[in-house]
């Protein structure tokens, strides 16, 4: 990936011992796709030219976002760009089935394309799922793959016991071959659990983890193992979910949502303890929240996902918030490990 960019505002981060790089980050694209509510397709340019704009040049995708539908609007973004301007991830666990309108399944996306979703971690699934995405996003090169939301959150510990077993019999070996051919340059999982992630690492050679949610400012599950693995086999982690859902963007309101639902009177007492220390510092919790993933080395990149532009650059302004090490300091005891 070129360095020819806005260095000055974003540090460049190696993707584990691969020869790829990131912007420290990046855009996230479940947005995009209607996630809870509508995005037209000007929106979503509008939003990812802001992204550009401000820096950011890499961009995350997956075939379950809007069932094709961030896909599609993340390539038609990318593919008047320089190649070597960006990097680009997208995701393999899960395949798109036409089906009539009245038939599309309900997973949260507002006016998805018409498509119902097949699980499949098997070699041939991967191979497959991966030229999928070629097509939809009607570009030639896909820089990072992640194995999408394997791990008993997403499908319960029976049925998770047999599609992992899949990822290991067969499709972490097409990942390896995907990347030794040059296809890719680096694979990984993109997950919302730590335990999935330890699991897979002790079997299976991998460079990157997507986590959502389990290293945040809240929520430290990444410190039970994870992190020391992580150091210790030079893993990147990709840090989705650093607001857990909004609460650390909204505060402890009423109606504040944590881990997709709403938020528990544990978690609304614990960030209303984390605002009276952001208050006491005089800087906005949010800032400290997007900023706290990238002080730890091994965090290569925090992904941004929205589909306004104004909330875009509103993120983008928390970053240049200088946030004291003594807040950081005085977060810890109110955090969830």
């Amino acid at each position: 990936m070129s360095r020819d960019f806005k260095e000055n505002i974003l540090d460049i981060r190696k993707i584990g011992e691969t020869q790829l790089s990131v912007t420290a980050l990046g855009f996230g694209g479940a947005a995009i796709g209607g996630l809870y509510r509508e995005c037209t397709y000007d929106a979503a340019m509008q939003t990812m030219q802001a992204a550009w704009d401000a820096g950011m040049r890499y961009f995350d995708t997956a075939p379950f976002y809007g069932f094709g539908l961030s896909e599609r609007r993340t390539g038609d973004f990318l593919r008047s760009k320089p190649r070597d301007s960006y990097a680009l991830s997208t995701k393999v666990g899960r395949l798109l089935r036409p089906v009539p309108e009245d038939q599309v399944p309900d997973h949260s996306y507002v006016n998805p394309l018409p498509f119902a979703v097949d699980y499949d971690y098997s070699y041939d699934g991967i191979m497959r799922s991966f030229e999928f995405s070629f097509a939809r996003l009607g570009l030639n090169n896909i820089d990072i793959l992640y194995v999408h939301d394997i791990g008993a959150y997403t499908h319960g510990a029976e049925k998770n016991a047999v599609y992992q077993r899949q990822l290991l019999d067969g499709g972490m070996r097409a990942l390896a071959e995907l990347k030794s051919s040059g296809a890719i340059s680096a694979y990984g999982l993109g997950v919302n659990e730590v335990e999935v992630c330890l699991d897979v690492i002790a079997r299976a050679p991998i460079d990157c983890i997507l986590l959502a949610g389990r290293y945040s400012l809240l929520d430290r599950s990444a410190e039970r193992g994870l992190l020391d693995v992580c150091r210790k086999q030079q893993i990147s982690l990709v840090v989705g979910g650093v607001f857990n859902s909004g609460i650390l963007a909204t505060g402890p309101v009423p109606g504040a949502n944590f881990d997709y639902g709403p938020a528990s009177e544990d978690i609304l007492g614990r960030v209303r303890s984390m605002q009276d220390v952001a208050e006491a510092n005089s800087i906005p919790l949010a800032a400290a929240a997007m900023q706290f993933p990238l002080r730890e080395p091994v965090v290569a990149n925090v992904l941004i996902g929205t589909a306004k532009p104004s909330s875009l650059t509103r993120n983008m302004e928390l970053m240049q918030v200088k946030v004291p090490d003594a807040a950081y300091t005085a977060f810890d005891p109110f955090t969830i490990r």
